[in-house]
């Protein structure tokens, strides 16, 4: 069974994007850009929605080929490419780069998969995880408090029916000022 982890850099006061949906004020620091690799690469699937999937693809299967790219820049496009990822839509045709289309009720799917996968899943994009956090299916969240308020947007937890119990289990700063607060779910 697979241990499924739902995490993002997050602004101070909880959002994962702002009111535009801009994601732009968490630019990552480099080393964590590879602390984000490192733990992609250990990633046996990845679940994505249409928004998030469409905005990685259109970066990072060419990011590789900018003549600046860094290397951190450069192994983090081989890893998503590689990284086998489900995508949820209802109104994408088809998708690439390692990724299989779903279009069933999320919650169900990832229970499904969860069963029936070794090693560590995600859950990619606040849209996509608020279902799946309010059924209870997430094993450990990885918040990556960026400094900065962004004034409202799209929240990291969605509503939920009761009190998540979590368990410190790991905090790191990282230059710059993010805080990386891994915590496991009670």
């Amino acid at each position: 069974m697979g241990k499924l982890s739902y995490g993002f850099n997050v602004s101070v006061d909880g959002y994962i994007a702002d009111a535009q949906g801009s994601i732009d004020w968490s630019e990552p620091s480099e080393e964590l850009h590879q602390y984000w690799n490192d733990l992609e690469r250990e990633t046996a699937l990845s679940f994505y929605g249409r928004r998030l999937y469409e905005l990685m693809s259109a970066f990072w299967p060419t990011a590789d080929k900018s003549p600046d790219a860094s290397p951190t820049i450069v192994d983090f496009a081989h890893i998503w490419c590689n990284m086998p990822k489900v995508v949820f839509s209802r109104t994408l045709e088809s998708v690439d780069w390692n990724s299989r289309l779903e279009r069933g009720d999320p919650v169900e799917v990832v229970k499904k998969l969860k069963a029936e996968t070794d090693g560590r899943l995600e859950v990619a994009g606040a849209t996509l995880a608020a279902p799946i956090v309010q059924a209870g299916l997430v094993d450990e969240y990885r918040i990556v408090i960026s400094p900065i308020a962004v004034g409202g947007g799209i929240p990291f937890f969605p509503t939920l029916p009761s009190w998540i119990s979590l368990r410190l289990v790991e905090n790191r700063t990282f230059p710059g000022g993010a805080v990386l607060l891994r915590y496991e779910a009670k």
